[in-house]
């Protein structure tokens, strides 16, 4: 059910000497989970649900609009990362992607009351792990939250046609010749820039990123282009046709 709206920022939540009393109560490490939700009542009433459960330990609370949320995911390291969806609107797939880069090891769960398909599709794109309505019972949340450590993906049945139709459509276009069809623009612009040789943070400066999404954005090609190196997604780049990315130097010389 969704909880009553809270407006405003949420101060980030660690709760350091209940984590060390789970570990030690629980021969398995317990996953740990960052909820980024703009309205307070909503991470409280699921911090409060969880702490009956042995294995799970809300280890930070956020609102997903903080300015700091990349710096908070850095710190608190979690398994799993649950956050509200809508605040993005269609940007949450390069939300997704720098909630990746801050910590490749997280899953993403998006948990949330937007129901734009579209916006589930670019998600999915991004590699969310899974798609949560907010009205599903706290117990649906809480198995999910374990089936995507267990590497299980969830997404709502009104969605999931839409997303899987999205995707295949994706594999046909790459199979259809078009191999750089499955990136996305960013993917894109980051792989034309790696055909002239510059490295991770001159890609990062020129296109006003981190080093960190730019990274995300590599093992996102690598895994796309079935690849397994910096020569062999070159490689596959000229040969699909890609002009590589002039350097605003470049740009500047030839205007």
């Amino acid at each position: 059910m969704i909880q009553p709206r809270f407006s405003g920022n949420v101060v980030m939540h660690l709760d350091e000497q209940t984590g060390a009393g789970l570990r030690q109560a629980d021969a398995m490490e317990p996953i740990r989970l960052l909820l980024a939700d703009d309205h307070l009542m909503i991470t409280e009433a699921l911090a409060t649900r969880l702490s009956a459960a042995p294995d799970v330990w809300v280890a930070g609370r956020c609102a997903a609009t903080d300015p700091n949320l990349v710096a908070i995911v850095k710190g608190v390291r979690p398994d799993v990362i649950a956050i509200e969806a809508a605040p993005f609107g269609a940007a949450v797939g390069e939300m997704v992607e720098r909630l990746a880069a801050a910590h490749p090891g997280a899953r993403v769960v998006i948990l949330s009351a937007d129901r734009d398909v579209a916006h589930g599709v670019a998600a999915a794109r991004a590699g969310v792990a899974a798609w949560v309505a907010k009205e599903q019972d706290a117990a649906v949340f809480e198995d999910v939250i374990r089936g995507v450590c267990r590497g299980y993906s969830w997404f709502p049945p009104e969605m999931l046609g839409v997303i899987l139709r999205s995707l295949r459509a994706d594999v046909s276009q790459a199979r259809a010749g078009d191999e750089l069809a499955v990136l996305s623009s960013r993917e894109l612009e980051v792989l034309r820039a790696m055909m002239t040789g510059r490295r991770g943070r001159q890609i990062a400066g020129e296109l006003h990123i981190s080093a960190d999404t730019v990274r995300s954005h590599t093992q996102n090609i690598y895994a796309k282009l079935d690849v397994h190196s910096r020569l062999e997604a070159v490689s596959a780049a000229r040969a699909a046709g890609l002009e590589p990315r002039e350097s605003q130097a470049q740009a500047g010389e030839t205007s």
